[in-house]
C-alpha cells in the first residue's frame, strides 16, 4: 500500500501555503530546496538575479571548513515571504568562510589553512574530497572514490529547508523578536555531518571492532545477478551460507566484518564467500535465503527504478484528530535566534542511525530531546570504539540527549511512555513496520493522549513498495538503484558501504518533523503525523538520474567520473569541469603540492583528498571547526549558522 504523497494532501495541510519563495544560484545547490519548498506549498516566484553580494568578498579571502574558499556568485540564496511571516532567508554555499565549532564542543583547534589551497573553486567533487566523503566511500576499493551523485549538495539543500522551517516556526511560536532572519549552511558542513560517525572513531581510545580493509558486498550469482545480503542474526547468516555449501571457516570469519560494515564502511570477508555465491544460480541463492531467514535483494537498474517510480514526495504530512483539537503542550521557553526550537520537547525511540540522527539535528536547533531506552540503557552505548568509556559513534548521534529507561513490551513501560508523550511536542521512532500498532503506540493511540502531538515515523520503505525487502540502508540502496547512481559507467554497480541513506534519511526525518511542527502552529495546535523513509532519501538523491532514465538518456555517471588522481604521496580531486583535462597529466611521480602547481599552471583546479579523517582535526588539513566533546570525541560543526 502506498502512503499518500504530500502532493495529494489538501492545500490547507501544506505548512508553507500562502508563502512565496525566490531562489537563485547554481542548480546543484538549489535543486532540492526548490523541489521541497514547492512540495511544502510555497509558490515559486521568478528567479532573482544571480547572487553576487558584497559579503562574498570576505569569503574569497578566508579558508573554510573543507579547506577551500569560495568565489563570489557561487552560492544559492532563498527568500521566503508572505503568509503573515516576516521574511526569512537561507544561503547555501559550497564551503563556508568561517565555521564556528558545535555548541557540543568543549574546545576546538585554531584554523591552519593548507598552504596550497588558498583559492580553489569549490564544487561537489572538491567538497567530497576535502570533507572525507571520498575516503570513506572508497574504503572497500582500497583508495578514495567520489560518489557519482551530488550527495553533499543534496544534503545541504535539505539543511537549508530545515533552517527556513525552523525560522518560520520560531516566528509562529514567539514573534519576530525571537526569530533569526537568515540561516547559512553549506555542502562542506553537510559533508562533515555525513562522515561524523567515522570521524568520531578517529578520536577513540581503542581500535575499531573490525579491521578497515578493502572488500565487501555485493555478491554475484552464477548467472550474473549482483545482489545484497542482509541479516541481523548470526544464526541466519550461518544458515544461508551453509545452504550454499560455503566453507565453515569462511562463514565464521565473515560474520564480524559483515556485522560491522555499517560502522567501518568496508567488509573484508573471505574471498571464499564470493566464490560460493558465484557457484550458484540466482534462484538457488533466493531459495537459500528463504530457508535461512536471511534476505537477498538483486541490484536494480536506474531504468527499472524510473519505470516504477511513483513520484511521491520524500515525506508525507497528515493532520490528526478532530478539527477543534486542543493545542498540544507549549514549552514555557521561547525560541531564540540561534536556537529556534527552544521550548520544544522531542521524545525519541530510535535505534541505529536514521531516527537518532533526526533527533540529534532537532536538538542542535534547541529542542529538548528525551531518548526512550530499554532497561539497562541502549546497548549501542558500548559499541566499540569508545571515547571516555562511551561509544564514539553513539556520541556522534546522541550526545546531549536525556535518557529515560522504559520496557515498552510491558504494560508499565507503555504507561510510562504515554505519560511522557502527554508532555511532549514530538514523538519520533523508527521501529519495525507494524510494531507501534502492535504495542498500542501508533499515531491514533498517542494523539488520544496528546491531541497536539507531532507523531513522526522514519521507516525504510514508507509503505510504498509491496515487494520490499528488509528496510536497511544497503538493501534500499540495492532496490532503488543507488548502487548504479553512485558508480561510474566503467565500474559495476555497487551500493556504497558508507551509510548514505541512513544519514540522508535522518536529515529528511528532521525536515519532516519541522514541517509538521509548523503545520501544527498554522492549524491551531492540531496534531500531525509525518512519515519519512530511506526510500524517500534514495529518490531524493537519485532524482536527476531517474529523470535522465525517464527521457531515455544514459542515467549513470560517465566512465572515470569523480575518480581522484594519484600523486606520489596522496591523491588529488579535480573539480568536475576540470577533471577531463586534468586526467591527461601523469601526476603519479609528483608530490601533491607540485601536482597542484602543475595543474594550476594550466588553469586547472583540484584539491587534495583527505585520506585520513584524523587530519581533519589534528593535521595539516586542520579546519578550525572540529572540536571535542566532554568524552574527548571529535565533534563536527553545527550544520547551520543563524543571524
Amino acid at each position: 500500500m502506498t502512503s499518500p504523497p504530500l502532493t495529494t494532501v489538501r492545500t490547507a495541510a501544506r505548512p508553507l501555503e500562502s508563502l512565496r519563495c525566490d531562489i537563485a544560484g547554481p542548480p546543484e545547490l538549489t535543486r532540492v530546496v526548490t523541489e521541497h519548498l514547492r512540495l511544502l506549498g510555497a509558490e515559486a516566484a521568478e528567479a532573482v538575479e544571480a547572487v553576487d553580494t558584497a559579503d562574498t568578498a570576505e569569503t574569497a579571502d578566508t579558508a573554510d571548513a573543507a579547506g577551500t574558499a569560495e568565489a563570489p556568485g557561487t552560492h544559492a540564496q532563498v527568500v521566503l515571504t508572505g503568509g503573515g511571516f516576516g521574511p526569512v532567508t537561507a544561503e547555501v554555499h559550497w564551503a563556508d568562510a568561517r565555521t564556528a565549532p558545535s555548541r557540543d564542543a568543549v574546545g576546538a583547534p585554531q584554523a591552519t589553512p593548507h598552504p596550497r589551497e588558498a583559492h580553489p573553486t569549490p564544487d561537489e567533487a572538491t567538497v567530497q574530497a576535502a570533507t572525507g566523503i571520498m575516503s570513506v566511500h572508497g574504503r572497500r576499493d582500497d583508495g578514495p572514490r567520489g560518489l557519482g551523485a551530488d550527495y553533499a549538495a543534496t544534503a545541504a539543500g535539505v539543511l537549508a529547508v530545515q533552517g527556513l522551517l525552523a525560522q518560520l516556526l520560531a516566528q509562529a511560536r514567539g514573534g519576530n523578536a525571537h526569530a533569526a532572519g537568515r540561516v547559512t549552511t553549506s555542502a562542506a558542513r553537510a559533508g562533515l555531518l555525513a562522515v561524523s560517525q567515522y570521524l568520531a572513531a578517529t578520536g577513540a581510545d581503542e581500535d575499531e571492532a573490525a579491521r578497515i580493509a578493502p572488500g565487501g558486498p555485493p555478491f554475484t550469482s552464477a548467472d550474473g545477478t549482483r545482489f545484497e545480503l542482509e541479516t541481523l542474526d548470526p544464526g541466519a547468516w550461518a544458515a544461508f551460507w551453509r545452504a550454499l555449501d560455503a566453507p565453515g571457516e569462511a562463514i565464521r570469519a565473515g560474520w564480524r566484518p559483515f556485522q560491522f560494515r555499517y560502522a567501518t564502511a568496508c567488509a573484508p570477508f573471505p574471498e571464499a564467500l564470493h566464490a560460493t555465491a558465484r557457484a550458484h544460480a540466482w534462484a538457488r541463492v533466493r531459495q537459500a535465503a528463504a530457508t535461512s531467514g536471511a534476505e537477498v535483494c538483486a541490484l536494480r537498474t536506474l531504468q527499472e527504478r524510473s519505470a516504477e517510480h511513483d513520484g511521491a514526495a520524500p515525506w508525507s504530512l497528515a493532520r490528526l484528530g478532530p478539527a477543534a483539537a486542543a493545542p498540544g503542550r507549549r514549552g514555557h521557553e521561547l525560541p531564540t535566534p540561534d536556537l529556534p526550537l527552544t521550548g520544544i520537547t522531542v521524545l525519541e525511540a530510535g535505534r541505529r542511525i536514521q531516527a537518532p540522527l533526526a533527533a540529534h539535528l532537532l536538538r542542535l536547533l534547541g529542542a529538548d530531546v528525551v531518548r526512550i531506552e530499554p532497561p539497562g540503557g541502549d546497548p549501542l552505548r558500548g559499541m566499540p570504539p569508545a571515547c571516555g568509556g562511551v561509544s564514539a559513534r553513539w556520541l556522534a548521534l546522541n550526545r546531549g540527549k536525556r535518557a529515560v529507561e522504559a520496557d515498552i513490551k510491558s504494560p508499565s513501560g507503555r504507561r510510562r511512555l504515554r505519560e511522557l508523550v502527554a508532555e511532549a511536542d514530538v514523538f519520533l521512532h523508527n521501529w519495525a513496520p507494524g510494531k507501534a500498532a502492535q504495542l498500542g503506540l501508533d499515531a491514533a493511540d498517542l494523539t488520544a493522549v496528546n491531541p497536539g502531538l507531532v507523531y513522526a515515523y522514519t521507516s525504510g520503505w514508507g509503505d510504498r513498495l509491496d515487494d520490499a525487502p528488509m528496510g536497511t540502508d544497503f538493501m534500499v540502496q540495492a532496490r532503488t538503484a543507488v548502487g548504479a547512481a553512485v558508480r561510474p559507467a566503467d565500474e559495476p554497480p555497487a551500493p556504497s558501504l558508507m551509510t548514505l541513506l541512513d544519514v540522508l534519511g535522518g536529515l529528511l526525518g528532521a525536515e519532516a518533523v519541522l514541517a509538521g511542527l509548523l503545520l501544527r502552529e498554522r492549524n491551531g495546535g492540531r496534531g500531525v503525523r509525518v512519515d519519512s523513509s530511506l526510500l524517500g532519501a534514495a529518490d531524493t538523491l537519485t532524482a536527476p538520474a531517474l529523470r535522465r532514465a525517464a527521457r531515455g538518456a544514459d542515467p549513470r555517471p560517465p566512465a572515470g567520473f569523480r575518480r581522484p588522481l594519484r600523486t606520489a604521496d596522496g591523491w588529488l580531486a579535480p573539480t568536475d569541469t576540470c577533471a577531463a583535462a586534468a586526467s591527461a597529466y601523469d601526476l603519479s611521480t609528483l608530490p601533491t603540492t607540485e601536482a597542484l602547481d602543475l595543474l594550476r599552471s594550466h588553469g586547472l583546479t583540484a584539491t587534495p583528498v583527505t585520506t585520513d579523517l584524523a587530519t581533519l582535526h589534528t593535521g595539516a588539513r586542520r579546519t578550525g571547526s572540529i572540536g571535542r566533546d566532554t568524552h574527548g570525541a571529535p565533534v563536527v560543526p553545527d550544520p547551520w549558522a543563524f543571524s
